[in-house]
């Protein structure tokens, strides 16, 4: 049988020192996710596995198969400090920006 192949719906935001990024991958348990960074490659991998309970008379929801989303990401993200958190089927990343990819304000010398 071939594996299913599902689609995670992902939302990814930017503040001035972080990118945030939920994947929606309901059903997944955290022990059946896979996360890797490889360079600047980020690949997320989240293992959905059939219950087997009864038979279906409606099947529109996925019950098994693999979601899977990769990205490349900037020079910016500090890749070592990266966190993961599985909340009620979504999966939040936060990716931190490097010291020098951060905003900061340049002070106005005053001349006397």
């Amino acid at each position: 049988m071939t594996e299913k192949r599902l689609y995670a719906p992902v939302d990814i935001c930017e503040t001035d020192d972080k990118i945030l990024l939920w994947a929606e991958m309901p059903g997944v348990k955290k022990e059946d996710v896979e996360i890797k960074v490889e360079g600047n490659d980020l690949e997320i991998i989240g293992h959905l596995k059939e219950s087997g309970e009864g038979r279906f008379l409606l099947n529109e929801c996925p019950r098994e198969g693999d979601y899977h989303r990769a990205f490349t990401l900037s020079d910016e993200i500090d890749t070592s400090g990266i966190k993961a958190k599985l909340v009620d089927g979504v999966l939040e990343l936060t990716l931190p920006k490097k010291e020098q990819a951060k905003p900061r304000e340049i002070p106005i010398e005053v001349e006397v």
